[in-house]
């Protein structure tokens, strides 16, 4: 178990980390969010013909370069999530194992800025040396992030590297799950509220085209939204104690909006 979880559900401080990267999430839906949970902001992500939208935003005092995805808000957006062909994970500076496949519009998403994002981060790990890197996003914006902060965690390899998404759906087939295991460990944090149903739309499958989750998973199983309400789930990603028991006909509902406590809409500019 990751040190600060307890047997009733996780530490107050694991619980905040939590809320705390899901703010930077949510701010994604600003039109200019220009200043992410009270940051500095680096750059605005905006690519037209994917609609891939986000920012890179710097935290000084934690000493973190953090790269944020927006959901799905457009019918751009809404197109990309139903192109789920399952395609070989090739994104700049990325080396998976043979096999490893990803959603074909997750990745397309990723890939239609990833230049620009692994540029920007690179330059300002020029400027601070020291600093580490954090991706993170909701629901669409939650799959890319996943890809991002592999990305991230590739091209940048002697940086601490950590991911933070919610209400992510299944974007790696079980080669490249397994890979994103094995590079990030317990630093990568995926949160699913109560029975919200996007994470298990694409259902696991049994052969290698098959979608599954990454770990870790935390799971608020029951309102409200408390340390003791969420659980720490089998971190190979698909505890089947935990969200994998709901039902993919769930779907987009109002457990997907809301994510410790905060509601999707809210920005923290």
């Amino acid at each position: 178990m990751r040190s600060g979880s307890t047997p009733a559900g996780i530490s107050q401080a694991l619980f905040d980390e939590l809320k705390w990267y899901f703010q930077y999430a949510l701010s994604t839906g600003a039109n200019v969010c220009a200043s992410p949970n009270g940051n500095v902001l680096v750059k605005t992500i905006n690519h037209a013909p994917t609609d891939t939208q986000g920012f890179i935003a710097r935290d000084d005092e934690k000493k973190e370069i953090i790269v944020a995805f927006r959901g799905t808000t457009s019918l751009t957006d809404a197109f990309v999530d139903i192109l789920i062909v399952p395609v070989p994970l090739l994104s700049p500076g990325v080396h998976p194992p043979l096999g490893s496949l990803v959603h074909v519009g997750f990745l397309t998403a990723y890939n239609s800025v990833a230049s620009d994002v692994i540029s920007t981060v690179r330059n300002q790990l020029q400027l601070y040396p020291d600093y580490n890197l954090v991706a993170s996003g909701h629901s669409l914006g939650g799959a890319i992030a996943s890809i991002a902060g592999l990305s991230l965690q590739q091209n940048f390899p002697h940086r601490n590297t950590r991911m933070y998404t919610y209400g992510q759906p299944r974007t790696f087939n079980g080669v490249a799950a397994h890979f994103v295991n094995s590079v990030f460990g317990n630093k990568a944090h995926r949160s699913v509220h109560t029975n919200d149903g996007v994470p298990s739309l694409l259902p696991q499958g049994l052969t290698p085209l098959g979608y599954r989750h990454h770990g870790v998973e935390y799971w608020q199983f029951v309102e409200p939204a408390t340390p003791g309400n969420v659980k720490f789930c089998n971190p190979d990603g698909e505890d089947p104690a935990c969200s994998r028991q709901i039902f993919p006909s769930a779907g987009i509902n109002d457990a997907h909006g809301t994510y410790y406590g905060l509601t999707a809409g809210a920005t923290f500019c």
